[in-house]
């Protein structure tokens, strides 16, 4: 399985700018709520303050679970609003998502369905590590092929690995039991290519960090709300919503930041127990 990256020339030879939105659980009623939380509304705020950013992203990436209820009108309004940001947006299915519809809808001149991004000496992989019906994550075999195809092909590349469910733990029992299932199979290839230097994901709500051997293994915030890091149970978290800004250095560095929104009060009614 293999397929022509989508290219794009960075601003500058040295650093690869990209930023990630993701989890924005977007209603196709304007007025959808999630835990009292309005997303359409937490979403346009985080994207103001993304495209105040003093350099402008070359790409952005979204990762999953971009609508709540997969609704032909979500990805619409998803579809209208990147385009709106006139910056180069791809994009992967969570498990809240419908791909077939994303297909259909997330597909413009600006927002686009392609799945291996050449920026310069990088090469940004989207996975579909969704499971239809269900909420944890799987990747195929045939996505595991074209993994370590596009691995080998770009191997004088330096490689970001993107997907929407943790393929480690994140040390919250409720979240690690709908992680990746597959995860070691995930984790052998990346280990087996050197030119992996970083793993990026949603589906937790939550930012995290780890080093191992030389690879970046990121998640980020949500769009909208939030979850407590290091809970057993289901449990929202008090954080602002955010995004993460990515610099990837020509000599193989990730250098990152997480932004978060925190001069706008959001009201999340904590009473609620799931989602």
């Amino acid at each position: 399985m293999s397929q022509l990256p989508y290219e794009i020339q960075p601003d500058r030879l040295d650093v690869v700018r990209l930023a990630q939105v993701t989890d924005s659980h977007i209603f196709g009623d304007p007025a959808g709520s999630l835990l009292g939380l309005n997303t359409r509304n937490s979403f346009s705020v985080v994207c103001e303050r993304l495209l105040k950013e003093e350099w402008r992203p070359d790409a952005l990436l979204t990762t999953g679970d971009l609508s709540q209820d997969a609704s032909p009108e979500s990805y619409q309004y998803l579809a209208d609003y990147f385009k709106s940001m006139s910056i180069p947006t791809f994009w992967l299915p969570g498990n809240h998502d419908n791909p077939e519809l994303m297909d259909l809808y997330l597909n413009n001149q600006i927002v686009l369905s392609d799945k291996l991004i050449l920026l310069g000496g990088w090469l940004v992989i989207m996975l579909d590590s969704s499971v239809k019906g269900k909420v944890h994550g799987e990747i195929s075999d045939s996505q595991l092929a074209f993994l370590e195809a596009s691995l080998k092909q770009y191997s004088d590349k330096h490689c970001l690995v993107c997907l929407h469910h943790q393929p480690i733990d994140v040390k919250s029992e409720w979240l690690d039991r709908i992680g990746l299932a597959n995860e070691v199979k995930l984790r052998n290839i990346v280990d087996s290519h050197v030119n992996v230097k970083g793993v990026l994901w949603g589906h937790v709500h939550q930012e995290f960090s780890r080093e191992i051997n030389g690879v970046r293994w990121l998640a980020s915030p949500s769009s909208c709300v939030q979850f407590k890091p290091g809970s057993k149970d289901f449990c929202a978290g008090v954080e602002s919503p955010g995004y993460r800004y990515l610099n990837l250095h020509a000599d193989g560095r990730i250098e990152t930041v997480v932004h978060r929104i925190d001069n706008i009060k959001f009201t999340v009614d904590y009473s609620i127990k799931g989602y």
